[in-house]
Parts: structure tokens; sequence; C-alpha cells
């Protein structure tokens, strides 16, 4: 039996994509006065030649197991991006529901921990798959949460969550000076992410409380953005630094654990290159005092 949660995700995905469309975009007439935007599922259904019942249906979350080719007609007809497109094989292929168990903590390898460690002039964090710090080396902690605890991430109950931060955490809120634009990066990948694990309790138990904590958060994902963000350029306005601009590079492990490492980095002889190089020097002088305090 497949996962209700998973056909009702299908339902609003196809939805949110029917209603961006109009007729004009797909060279269709037409005809009468529209209760909603968007295509109609009859005009869809044309598109991708299916049959208007099967496609009701499948948007219904009352037909399973369609076929790869049927999906990929879909997708055309909706113009999906390519990663929309694999986030609705995703939500189209749900895997089999299983008893859900309580989500162990996860952890970061001792090999990858020592990596970032030994990274004195580049900030990096390790993620797990829920956005959850699992580790950081000085200059990852001091960009992003200098005002949380150093080892927290090693303390599963006391983890800090990029997300969770970036919408109910006040400090983290001032970081991102292009706030809507960071929130919306963040939720396009939290969607793949949920997409390609339904049964992930502790990922549905986050995503309801952000759902719950934060009208900006329940906006935003009830408009279904979705997009694999590897790579790009953020905005900071750091507390101790000021403005910053840094390309990150989120860099999947391939374990299959979901993990992946984020690293930052400014331009060569930049304001911010300089910023990160006075940031190095004062995570330096930090850890200096913890070891001379025996913290």
């Amino acid at each position: 039996m497949d996962s209700p949660e998973a056909f009702t995700a299908l339902g609003e995905f196809l939805r949110s994509r029917r209603a961006r469309l109009t007729p004009a975009d797909v060279g269709l007439v037409s005809y009468g006065a529209r209760r909603v935007p968007g295509l109609r599922r009859e005009e869809l259904a044309q598109l991708a030649g299916v049959s208007v019942t099967y496609y009701t249906r499948l948007e219904q979350g009352h037909s399973a197991n369609a076929s790869a080719s049927v999906i990929d007609a879909i997708s055309r007809a909706l113009r999906l991006t390519d990663d929309e497109h694999a986030h609705l094989h995703d939500l189209a292929k749900p895997v089999p529901a299983k008893r859900r168990r309580t989500a162990r903590p996860d952890h970061a390898r001792a090999g990858l921990v020592q990596l970032i460690g030994a990274m004195d002039t580049v900030p990096a964090v390790v993620l797990g798959r829920r956005n959850e710090v699992l580790a950081w080396n000085r200059l990852g902690h001091l960009l992003l949460a200098g005002h949380c605890d150093f080892d927290a991430p090693a303390r599963p109950a006391d983890r800090p969550n990029l997300i969770r931060m970036l919408f109910l955490d006040p400090h983290t809120r001032e970081l991102y000076p292009r706030r809507q634009e960071e929130c919306r990066r963040a939720i396009a990948a939290l969607r793949l992410i949920a997409g390609r694990h339904p049964d992930d309790t502790a990922l549905a138990e986050l995503i309801g409380e952000l759902s719950m904590k934060s009208t900006e958060f329940a906006e935003l994902w009830c408009e279904h953005p979705v997009h694999n963000c590897m790579t790009g350029t953020k905005q900071f306005q750091h507390p101790e630094l000021g403005a910053l601009t840094l390309q990150f590079e989120a860099l999947h492990l391939p374990d299959g654990s979901g993990q992946r490492l984020m690293t930052y980095t400014a331009a060569p002889g930049s304001p911010s290159e300089a910023a990160l190089t006075l940031l190095a020097s004062l995570g330096g002088v930090l850890n200096a005092e913890e070891q001379l305090s025996g913290g």
C-alpha cells in the first residue's frame, strides 16, 4: 500500500504547476470564463496524450504506479525544469509504506570532521539531509551561527538546524539581507528531499513544526518551489564583519546518507576575502582562549 502523504503531495504539486500555465502559453485557445487560474485538467490531459479520467485520478491520488512514459509526457506538458521533472517522478513513484521508526541521530564521519577542521580559510559545514548541522569548522561556525555553542553538533538533542534557524531564530533572520531569496532557495531544496524520503518521520515533523510556527514558511511551502541548489551566491550581513558576498558549493556525499558538505568562498582580492581572513584570525584567537581555559 502506498503512502497517502505522497499522493497528497503529488496532487498538490501537479495543481500548482497547472496553475502557472495559461492556454496561450501552450498554444491553446481559451473558451469560457475560468474559475481558477491556469490550465484545466482536460487541457493538460490533451497536451500529455492521456485521458482526462486517468489524469484526474492521478492528481487525486487514486491511480498508483503510473508509467515513466506517462509521467514524462505530463512533465513535458507542464514544461517542468529538470529538477521539477525529477521531483515529479519521486512523487509519482512513492516507495511502499513502511512501519515508521524513530529516526536515529545521524553522525558525520570522523575523517570528514578532520577534513573540514583542516580547512583554515574556508567556512565549511557538514549537513544531514534534514539540514541539521552534523559538524562545522571554526569559520563555518563563526559565519553562520557564532551565537550557538561550537560543540552543539556533537549533541543530537542540541544540534542546530539551518532551515529551522532561518525561519525561527532572530539572529539568523538578520544574517541574510536577501531573506526572501534565501528562504525560497531553502524550501525548494527541502521539497526535493521530502519527495525522495516520504517516510522520513523526523523530516515530516520538522516540516510540520515550521508550518505551525512560521506563516512565512507555510506560505512558501504551499507554492511548491523545487530546485536542487548545488551552487550559487549568498549575501550575508554578518554581525562582526558587515556585508559579505560568498560563493557556496553543496557537495553531496556518495554514500547514500543524504549528507552534504557546504563550503563558502570569496572572490580573490575582494573585500569579502579580506573579511574571511579577519574571521579566520578571530577563530584562531577564540580557539587559543578555549585551550588556555581548558575548554
